[in-house]
């Protein structure tokens, strides 16, 4: 079984990693990086997914997506991949 783990900046601009399992979003695995920047590079990621008990799934990739506010307001930016339990299990 595959979830989507997503990679965004929370409210206060700080990295957030979290695993959407079904259910409330409070009960979903999550990790904070503690910085607003540079964006969590593909090892700190994959490390992240490791302490949750998730790896990234076969052939699977991080995705970009870019959410504008306005014109001249900062961007916001949101990284999705496929991901599955590091012991298979669903």
């Amino acid at each position: 079984m595959t979830y989507g783990a997503r990679l965004s900046n929370s409210f206060y601009g700080v990295w957030e990693l979290y695993v959407v399992t079904g259910g409330i979003s409070l009960d979903w695995p999550e990790h904070s990086f503690g910085q607003t920047g540079p964006v969590p590079t593909l090892q700190e990621r994959t490390d992240a997914l490791a302490r949750l008990g998730f790896v990234l799934a076969d052939d699977a990739g991080w995705l970009w997506q870019e959410h504008p506010t306005g014109v001249t307001d900062r961007v916001h930016l949101l990284a999705s991949a496929n991901v599955r339990r590091k012991d298979g299990a669903a």
